[in-house]
């Protein structure tokens, strides 16, 4: 089944806006790392958004107490349907359904539920921060804020979990009862959060982001949200990207179990080799994974890996590259390269750090 992106929002370290984010990517620039400093006496650089990229999210009671997170995911939203003309009347709200992508959901507010629990007994537990705690606690904020009234779904993965939140959407799509269904991914970045990824032996002690360099030398954790709005045939006429395919991937158990994964879902995707792939390499594992994937089915593809100037945001990655991969093919132009390209197809690889792996196909 072929769905149409009606529209897209962004919400990145760079800013956000989908035109004003990749016209700063196209020019060359990279996000810059801020010091993240935990009790237990380390320092983590990560990549946070800016306060004047969320300057546009409403002054809803909602917000007042939701994490960073939410406000990411309502700015983001509000991009994407703006972007498609869609004004959620009572009827349309009806037939548009959600879809929420999390990996490590608000983790800001859950760490500080828990750190009173603990400092203070069970009684300093403040019943303002549990709601917060919940997964479902961004996509509740959002659907009400935006006044989504279809159906709200959330899911829980790693970096692989947009592209399943897309195929989702896609199914949730073959119903007659809708129309729309905005799809969102999100994460904020938290000390607790780079001190795993650390243990794991994933993370870097600073910038650059080095993909596809052998040894592979870590990640840097980012933040932020990125939203894409499909719609049915007809209704997104003015869109001309449509995402041919979803590879719903696999699970691999083991680090070294992951190229075959990855080349599982290229085999998926890449009867007819695209023009462009859009990587998901992080300076982790990945890299190898999908470099021998690309090698085999795509050898003459453009690659194109934006969590070098941008980071690792997990839960929001998926959707980051979806959308890179739309506004390469709408440009035809790809940052690191001053001469406009010719592009009809990408493939979007996405393989996590917790063992999932999906992708999609985009045409124009």
């Amino acid at each position: 089944m072929s769905v149409q992106i009606a529209g897209m929002g962004w919400v990145t370290p760079l800013g956000s806006g989908v035109e004003e984010v990749w016209n700063r990517l196209l020019n060359g620039e990279s996000a810059s790392a801020e010091s993240l400093s935990s009790p237990l006496g380390r320092d983590y650089p990560v990549f946070r958004v800016p306060a004047s990229a969320t300057a546009r999210a409403p002054a809803h009671p909602r917000l007042r107490r939701s994490s960073a997170i939410s406000r990411f995911a309502v700015v983001a939203g509000l991009e994407a349907l703006e972007s498609a003309g869609v004004k959620l009347n009572p009827e349309i709200a009806q037939r548009t359904a959600l879809v929420f992508a999390v990996s490590n959901g608000g983790v800001i507010y859950t760490k500080r539920f828990y750190h009173e629990i603990v400092e203070s007994g069970v009684q300093a537990a403040s019943p303002l921060l549990f709601p917060e705690t919940v997964f479902n606690a961004p996509a509740s904020h959002l659907a009400a804020i935006l006044g989504i009234t279809g159906a709200t779904y959330t899911l829980v993965g790693d970096g692989a979990v947009g592209a399943l939140a897309l195929k989702m959407a896609e199914d949730l799509m073959a119903s007659d009862t809708l129309d729309h269904c905005l799809v969102v991914g999100a994460e904020e970045a938290d000390w607790l959060l780079c001190d795993a990824y650390r243990k794991w032996r994933l993370l870097r002690s600073a910038p650059p982001v080095e993909p596809f360099q052998q040894p592979p030398r870590g990640m840097i954790v980012s933040e932020g949200a990125g939203a894409i709005l499909l719609s049915s045939e007809g209704l997104a006429a003015a869109s001309p990207i449509s995402i041919e395919k979803i590879a719903s991937g696999t699970n691999f158990r083991k680090q070294r179990e992951a190229a075959a994964a990855v080349e599982a879902v290229f085999s998926d995707l890449c009867a007819t080799p695209p023009d462009l792939v859009v990587a998901s390499a992080n300076g982790t594992f990945i890299d190898q994974a999908e470099q021998t994937a690309i090698e085999k089915h795509s050898p003459n593809a453009r690659v194109y890996a934006v969590k070098a100037p941008l980071g690792e945001s997990v839960g929001a990655s998926s959707l980051w590259q979806t959308i890179c991969g739309a506004q390469a093919l709408i440009t035809q132009r790809l940052p690191g390269s001053t001469e406009p390209v010719s592009l009809r197809t990408a493939v979007v690889s996405t393989c996590g750090l917790n063992q999932q792996v999906a992708g999609l196909r985009l045409t124009i």
